[in-house]
């Protein structure tokens, strides 16, 4: 079954907890949250305390992706703060093992997400410790950006190498996805979608906006 994980980044903030009860109501599988430092993307976002205020929100597992310098500096916040799934970047470290380690001691899934330019080769030695790869898309740091024509031979690259070697561990895709660019992704051989703008917008509500996608994305 393909999931859906709800990006908050595209979300009104001045009614955050009721949009997120509203994506949960309409479907979400993951309630996903981007966390910028301005850094390592040139933007900023959200930290663990806003995590820990909408946890109570929905029961729903909480995807934290953090795109950010340093970030074992940050787990056991996020940790702590409700995540259930954080996603770290293979570009923001050079001590990748160490950190998934640090996540699974509290009990959570590891991710690791990997930006448009770097190989899927680079996470070749950290598939066994994972439960969770993030491709992105798009150039991490904004929302609303086009999807990367490319990208679909990158995911059917990854997908080979996971099933190659029999792991569990789900294949997330992050960037420009939508009604249009869902099919693709997923007959590329992506399982779990974040989805921004094309949930969360003025054009339609949560609910036809997730009912349309999970429907372009059987």
């Amino acid at each position: 079954m393909i999931k859906i994980s709800s990006s908050i980044l595209a979300s009104d903030f001045a009614r955050l907890g009721e949009q997120i009860k509203e994506a949960d109501d309409a479907g979400a599988d993951y309630i996903h949250v981007d966390v910028m430092d301005g850094h390592f993307v040139p933007n900023l976002t959200i930290g663990p305390v806003v995590v820990s205020w909408i946890r109570p929100v929905t029961k729903k597992p909480f995807d934290v992706h953090l795109m950010i310098e340093s970030p074992e500096k940050y787990i056991d916040d996020f940790a702590n703060a409700g995540a259930d799934i954080i996603t770290v970047q293979q570009e923001a470290t050079v001590h990748l093992h160490r950190i998934v380690e640090q996540i699974k001691g509290f009990n959570k899934k590891a991710g690791v997400a990997i930006n448009p330019a770097t190989p899927i080769g680079t996470l070749e030695e950290i598939l066994p410790f994972i439960d969770l790869v993030l491709v992105m898309t798009v150039n991490p740091g904004f929302g609303g950006q086009s999807f990367i024509q490319t990208m679909p031979q990158k995911i059917a690259a990854m997908r080979k190498m996971i099933d190659a070697r029999k792991f569990d561990i789900e294949l997330e895709v992050d960037g420009g996805i939508n009604a249009e660019t869902a099919p693709t992704v997923v007959a590329a051989g992506a399982r779990v979608l974040v989805a921004g703008s094309a949930i969360f917008n003025k054009r339609e509500s949560i609910t036809q906006a997730m009912q349309r996608l999970r429907e372009s994305a059987k």
